[in-house]
């Protein structure tokens, strides 16, 4: 098999171990997996018409993120987050973005300032269909934009690093009510900001942005779990 050959399935490998672990961790989050439950890897590729190659790859990538864990003779089992452990993990999150756009306000280039207003401008259509999916991938974008834009390599690594750390969160928030359209207007006032100039305005509007986030997700939580059946 060529290199070709390879790489394009490479790709479609990842690109079905990311519907997977999405599909899971929207699933974890509505609490339709339950903290302590077995999940395990040939039930998974059954389900998902997969083989276990990407359904191992997506578990690992929600072991990384906290959704799931490893436990000897158990396998892999869901993870118990609670709503003060995520609200945690947003709040310094949220400090470490509001660094970030500090900086970038006052060290980005003119391309970087036109790419993130491009990126904002495409977003506008995502969010009009409501493709949250979509959305998600152009916000990751607009974040690690922010991110080389403060032209400081280690602040870039441990921003990604704690992205990483929170990506599955970062989307399943997005379904909460009208949050996506939220989430683009807040992304409008971050850009106000820094055409103006004001990295302590754009800083405090991206942590309000990143706590408005966790809310979100709190609540998307909560529905969920009143709209459950009593076992």
């Amino acid at each position: 098999m060529d290199e070709g050959g390879m790489d394009e399935q490479g790709t479609e490998r990842g690109l079905l171990s990311d519907q997977i672990r999405n599909a899971l961790t929207d699933e974890i989050a509505a609490g339709r997996l339950a903290a302590g439950t077995a999940l395990d890897e040939q039930d998974l590729a059954d389900r998902f018409g997969a083989s276990r190659t990407p359904v191992r790859e997506a578990l690992r990538q929600l072991a990384f993120n906290g959704l799931v864990e490893l436990r000897p003779r158990r396998g892999v089992v869901v993870t118990r987050m609670t709503p003060e452990r995520i609200m945690d993990m947003f709040e310094t999150t949220a400090e470490f973005e509001a660094m970030c756009v500090r900086l970038a306000t006052y060290r980005m280039t003119p391309l970087e300032r036109s790419h993130l207003m491009d990126l904002h401008a495409r977003s506008g259509d995502m969010v009009a269909a409501g493709d949250v999916d979509a959305y998600d991938a152009l916000n990751r974008s607009f974040h690690e934009a922010l991110y080389e834009a403060t032209h400081n390599g280690f602040l870039k690594e441990q921003a990604l690093a704690l992205r990483t750390r929170l990506s599955s969160f970062r989307r399943t928030q997005l379904r909460q009510g009208e949050r996506i359209l939220r989430s683009r207007a807040e992304h409008g006032a971050i850009l106000a900001a820094i055409a103006e100039g004001d990295g302590e305005a754009a800083a405090k509007r991206m942590r309000a942005h990143m706590l408005n986030a966790a809310s979100a997700l709190r609540h998307y939580i909560e529905a969920h779990a009143e709209a459950r059946p009593e076992a």
